[in-house]
């Protein structure tokens, strides 16, 4: 029985997923519930077992493909007398085949494969204009692409620069069809794009393919940069009374085997601020044009992994003690590195922090966790003299934070107030315990 596998539906929302690897190969057996293949659906690495015992007869995704839900991943011949049924696609969710392989009740009869769209056939007239931002826009003109036939994955069915990327380089013709329904006007302006000059071989050292987690975080920050105003406010901290209250709080939170650093001092510092000023903890909704206050304290904590920069996030941070900040964020941290995170646990922050810790330097522009509107850069505590108000010289641990936001709805005077409210807390720690922060 030849048996036929799509990606199945692995998380709400999930509508794809790119493959990470592959844990066989054409020709070789499996066994039933053996790990099949890894697939990266919103940062989160899914490792999906074999549906079926048996020979690998195809795998229809390449490593660094992306697959639809529903889409054909591999066919498996599972013994047994004659075809069997493929593997049921999700209602509704029609699978596009995978380049040069053949797809549902068809799949006995190997066709060639058709070029989408076809040659022949004329751009949609969509009811409602595709979405799309002017900067992707602009790209498809400059590339002659009508944006009509480009399937867009972003928000609400959005067309983002790495959907536009797939679809120039995908098979497809770019469209006789396609060209011609451009406006004659658009296209006689637009310049035409200029391949970069190739490098001499001997002074490549190395062409490395941009998959799995960090073409996702390429994505991501491309939309983020194109779509949000950024504009980032620095301000100086006195962390004194913060490191000798950290230093002093150590030793007994030690005891229960977790580090205790100055993040979760930081999580609470950042938590007064966003109660204060409540427009900084929200997401935005472009396709409603709306700014979303949350009214929960959902805090993401950017991490350096060895596959690239992860957000796992804190939730409810309001209502943690201090040592269960950093027991919490101690665990995501370790999994995180680990590649073990879920997806339920990468997703759903209101504000994002992130630190370099030892290595923090002076001050950074971070940028926005799209679609969030506020992104704070924690940066090495230093020991310097200070000029103290009576004329004497004393030594001072000091750091800058620098908080990035979104213009477009976050004023400069709002950041600078919550950036105020921060330090406010951080310089003198001990309002942490007495405010119910």
């Amino acid at each position: 029985m030849v048996y036929e596998f799509r990606l199945p539906d692995i998380g709400e929302g999930v509508a794809e997923g790119e493959v990470v690897r592959w844990f066989v190969q054409e020709g070789g057996s499996v066994q039933e519930d053996a790990p099949l293949v890894s697939v990266l659906t919103d940062k989160a690495n899914v490792e999906i077992p074999s549906p079926k015992a048996g020979k690998v007869l195809k795998l229809h995704a390449r490593v660094g493909e992306k697959v639809k839900v529903g889409g054909l991943l591999v066919t498996i011949d599972a013994g047994g007398p004659g075809p069997g049924p493929a593997a049921s696609t999700p209602s509704g969710t029609p699978a596009r085949p995978a380049e040069g392989g053949p797809a549902g009740p068809a799949a006995e009869k190997v066709s060639p494969a058709q070029p989408w769209p076809p040659a022949s056939a004329s751009p949609p007239a969509p009811s409602v204009a595709p979405l799309a931002s002017p900067y992707v826009r602009r790209a498809a003109v400059e590339r002659g692409i009508d944006l009509a036939w480009v399937p867009g994955t972003g928000t609400g069915g959005r067309v983002t620069e790495a959907d536009l990327a797939a679809f120039t380089t995908s098979t497809g013709p770019k469209g006789p069809g396609v060209a011609a329904a451009m406006p004659a006007r658009a296209l006689s302006a637009a310049p035409t794009p200029k391949a970069p000059a190739a490098a001499p071989a001997e002074e490549v050292a190395e062409r490395i393919p941009i998959l799995g987690l960090r073409r996702v975080i390429a994505e991501h920050m491309s939309e983020a940069t194109h779509r949000a105003a950024h504009f980032t406010y620095v301000e100086e901290v006195d962390a004194s009374e913060l490191v000798r209250l950290r230093d002093r709080m150590a030793k007994h939170v030690e005891k229960q085997g977790t580090r205790l650093t100055f993040l979760p001092f930081i999580v609470k510092g950042v938590v007064a601020g966003l109660r204060a000023h409540p427009r900084l903890n929200a997401t935005m909704d472009d396709a409603r044009g709306e700014l979303v206050v949350r009214s929960a304290y959902h805090i993401g904590i950017a991490t350096a992994t060895p596959d690239g920069l992860l957000v796992p996030v804190i939730r409810n941070a309001e209502s943690k003690s201090i040592a269960q900040l950093a027991r919490e964020i101690q665990e995501l941290s370790e999994r995180g590195r680990a590649g073990k995170l879920e997806r339920h646990e990468l997703s759903g922050s209101t504000f994002t922090v992130t630190s370099l810790g030892a290595l923090g330097g002076v001050f950074a522009t971070p940028i926005l966790n799209y679609p969030e509107v506020a992104i704070l850069g924690v940066h090495k505590i230093r020991r310097r003299p200070v000029y103290q108000a009576d004329g004497t010289i004393v030594p001072a641990d000091l750091m800058n934070l620098s908080v990035s936001l979104d213009h477009r709805v976050i004023d400069g005077f709002e950041g600078a107030q919550f950036l105020a409210t921060v330090r406010s807390y951080l310089e003198d720690p001990h309002q942490l315990f007495a405010e119910l922060v």
